[in-house]
C-alpha cells in the first residue's frame, strides 16, 4: 500500500511537472510586439486605411468630411497606443514568468504581479491563473472569472471563456464548458495560430458535450499538415478524437490516435479514464471505445506506465 501511494505521488509529480513546462512555454513563447517584422505589418496596415480615408475626403473636399477623416485617425492612433501599451506589458509578465521553474519561483511571480500590476490588469491575470494552473486549476479558474468579460474587448474575452472552458474540461465539468465555447466568435480572430488555439478548445467541448459532427466539421477546416499550426497540431488531433469518437467515425478516430501516437505515444494519456488510471483523466465525455483503442495503442506502443499495465491485466 506504502509503496503504490509512493507511486502515486511520483506519477502526480510527473504530471505536474509536464503541466508546468507546457504552462511556461505558452507564456515565453508569446511573438514580441516589437520585432520589426510586427512594426512593419502594423505601419503598412494604418499607411493604407490612412491613405484610403484621407484620399476620398480630399476627393469630397467638403469639411465635414475632412473633419471625419481627421476623427477617425485620432481613433486609430489612440487605439495603436493602447495597443502598444497592452504588448508592452504583455511582455512584462511574459519576463515575470520566465523565472517561475520551482515552487519558489512560482511564488515570487505571483507576489510580482500582484504588486506590478493593477487589479483587474488582464494580462497579469491571464499569466497568474498560467502559474496558478500548473498545481491548483481551481484556483486558477476562480482568477480567471474575475475577468468581467462585459468590460474588455471582446477578442480578451474569448481568451478568457476559451482558458475558463480548458479548465472545466480538465475536471469533466462539459456541462460549464460548453456554454463558454459556444459564446466564443473565431471570427473575430485573424492570426491563424489563436484562431486554431481557440478552435481546438471549442472543438473539444462541443464534441464531449453533444455537438460531435459540429465540432469536426470546425477542426476539419484546418489543413493539420500546415507548418503553421505544428505547434498546436496535438491540440486539433485531441479534438477530432472526441469528435470522430462521438460521431461514430471510427475509422477516422483510429487513423487521429495514429498520428497523435506517431508525435508523442504519451498524448494518448489523456484519454484514459480514472478507471484504468488512477492518475488518468476524469470519465466524463470521454467514449468507451476511444478510451480502449488509445489503451490499445499504448500498450503497443510499450510506453504505458507500469501500474497502468497491472490494472489492465486484473
Amino acid at each position: 500500500m506504502a509503496k503504490t501511494k509512493t507511486k502515486r505521488k511520483h506519477e502526480a509529480r510527473r504530471q505536474r511537472e509536464e503541466l508546468q513546462q507546457q504552462q511556461r512555454e505558452k507564456l515565453q513563447n508569446m511573438p514580441d510586439p516589437f520585432s520589426k517584422e510586427n512594426i512593419r505589418k502594423i505601419a503598412v496596415r494604418v499607411g493604407i486605411a490612412a491613405l484610403v480615408v484621407w484620399g476620398i475626403a480630399i476627393a469630397i473636399g467638403h469639411p465635414v468630411a475632412l473633419g471625419v477623416a481627421g476623427v477617425l485617425t485620432v481613433v486609430t492612433l489612440g487605439v495603436i497606443i493602447w495597443g502598444l501599451n497592452f504588448a508592452k506589458k504583455s511582455r512584462a509578465v511574459a519576463d515575470i514568468v520566465k523565472g517561475a521553474d520551482t515552487a519558489e519561483g512560482r511564488k515570487e511571480a505571483l507576489e510580482r504581479l500582484d504588486s506590478e500590476f493593477k487589479e483587474g490588469d488582464t494580462a497579469a491575470t491571464f499569466a497568474k491563473a498560467q502559474l496558478q494552473m500548473q498545481e491548483d486549476p481551481k484556483a486558477a479558474l476562480e482568477t480567471l472569472e474575475s475577468i468581467d468579460l462585459d468590460k474588455v474587448m471582446a477578442t480578451v474575452a474569448d481568451e478568457a471563456r476559451s482558458q475558463r472552458a480548458m479548465i472545466h474540461l480538465m475536471l469533466g465539468e462539459t456541462d460549464k464548458a460548453r456554454p463558454l465555447a459556444d459564446k466564443i466568435d473565431l471570427s473575430r480572430h485573424k492570426e491563424h495560430k489563436t484562431r486554431a488555439t481557440l478552435a481546438a478548445i471549442v472543438g473539444e467541448s462541443w464534441a464531449r458535450s453533444g455537438a460531435a459532427r459540429k465540432a469536426a466539421e470546425l477542426i476539419e477546416n484546418f489543413d493539420l499538415n500546415d507548418a503553421d499550426y505544428a505547434e498546436i497540431k496535438p491540440q486539433l488531433l485531441r479534438s477530432l478524437a472526441f469528435a470522430y469518437s462521438w460521431s461514430n467515425q471510427t475509422k477516422k478516430m483510429k487513423k487521429i490516435l495514429r498520428q497523435m501516437q506517431s508525435i508523442n505515444p504519451q498524448l494518448l494519456t489523456g484519454f484514459i479514464t480514472k478507471k484504468k488510471n488512477p492518475m488518468g483523466v476524469n470519465p466524463r465525455g470521454v467514449h468507451p471505445l476511444l478510451e480502449k483503442e488509445a489503451m490499445n495503442m499504448l500498450m503497443r506502443s510499450g510506453s504505458v506506465p507500469r501500474k497502468m499495465q497491472v490494472k489492465r491485466g486484473r
